[in-house]
């Protein structure tokens, strides 16, 4: 099998460079002051720190997708556990600055609770909190992988019921008794770790830490692509009875690939949560999971750094649709995927690759030309 467009050494150089240059705005954000040509808005910094939160689910979802052939439609029920986990540590860190100056979170006052419930345990600690963003979803993912995986659902049945699932939790938090805020989630967020979320300097630390984990879960899953789980996870979307047949056993590989990509998904939310300032029950809406599966295929499935591109870009034309076009978003996303379904199957990676190959086929021509005369 020849080596994918995203390990060539070209391409991790140019990604480098990009990664290299992201760091830098906030340093440019907080160096110079507004109306400098070199500053970089709060709001600029803040969407790049979104998007790259959205880059990281897309890349957890094109682990299980693009490598083992297990299409989701699920993963933003994922990412909005490890953004509730996050939430309620901020929720407590509130403290009494509150509308009703109480210990309790405004919305547990507004509902009449007396105490926390007992799920709230532990969640004024920030480490906790960040252990509980990783855990939640990966034990959900294991409990529901094992008995899906176990009982062979695959296909557009397993994707139906990874949307049934997200769907499920979604009107469950909806509901006030749930401790979870119901419509109106988690907001009003003040500190984190002692500092203003809102202060330039933590806006910052945000980000680059987003961006920290971005490139960390890029070389990860690079790492698991290119080895031999890699490949057994390619034996299992290519060819998984073929699998079985010479001694392996896809559910434990499976498993894991899918425990792991939702714990990925929980790490994104708990770095969205505070850059956005808010949670709430709409992002376990089915359409979120379903714009994460548009920024894989748009970018290119299997490639890893395809979906990384695809929801840069799918993001990018959203904010400017929204503000200029408000009411054609979602026609301008159909249409978007379905154009890709029909004529980039291999999203926009796929298209440079294609282009590189005829531009080197000549040269190649040319090359044994010269050399058989």
């Amino acid at each position: 099998m020849s080596s994918p467009v995203m390990f060539s050494r070209p391409a991790w150089t140019v990604l480098a460079l990009v990664a290299g240059a992201a760091a830098l705005l906030p340093v440019l954000h907080l160096a110079f002051p507004p109306g400098h040509a070199l500053h970089v808005s709060a709001y600029a910094m803040g969407l790049t720190g979104k998007f790259m939160c959205y880059a990281l689910a897309a890349l957890a979802l094109d682990l299980v997708w693009g490598y083992t052939g297990i299409l989701s439609l699920g993963h933003g029920l994922f990412f909005a556990l490890g953004a509730y986990a996050h939430g309620m540590y901020l929720m407590r860190a509130i403290g009494r600055d509150g509308v009703y100056q109480s210990d309790l979170p405004d919305f547990m006052v507004f509902l009449d609770w007396s105490a926390y419930p007992w799920y709230w345990a532990g969640t004024g600690s920030f480490w906790y909190c960040m252990a509980l963003a990783v855990l939640a979803p990966g034990l959900l993912a294991s409990v529901f992988g094992y008995f899906a995986f176990r009982s062979r659902i695959k296909g557009v049945y397993f994707s139906i019921i990874t949307q049934a699932m997200t769907y499920a939790f979604m009107l469950l938090f909806f509901r006030n008794d749930t401790g979870f805020g119901g419509n109106n989630g988690f907001t009003d967020f003040k500190r984190i770790l002692g500092h203003s979320v809102t202060a330039p300097e933590t806006r910052a630390a945000l980000y680059l830490a987003t961006l920290a984990c971005l490139v960390g879960a890029l070389l990860l899953c690079r790492w698991i692509a290119r080895s031999k789980l890699g490949r057994v996870l390619q034996a299992v979307r290519d060819a998984e009875s073929r699998l079985m047949f010479i001694g392996y056993d896809p559910l434990r590989f499976k498993l894991f690939v899918w425990t792991l990509s939702a714990m990925l998904c929980g790490v994104a939310g708990a770095l969205y949560v505070p850059q956005v300032g808010i949670v709430n029950p709409s992002e376990m809406s089915p359409a979120n999971s379903i714009e994460i599966v548009i920024w894989a295929a748009v970018g290119g499935r299997g490639t890893l750094v395809g979906p990384i591109l695809g929801a840069f870009t799918v993001n990018g034309l959203k904010s400017w649709f929204t503000a200029a076009f408000p009411d054609l978003w979602l026609f301008a996303l159909g249409l978007l995927f379905i154009l890709v379904t029909l004529f980039m199957q291999k999203g926009m990676l796929g298209l440079i690759k294609r282009r590189e190959k005829a531009v080197a086929e000549p040269v190649s021509v040319a090359a044994v030309e010269k050399e058989a005369a």
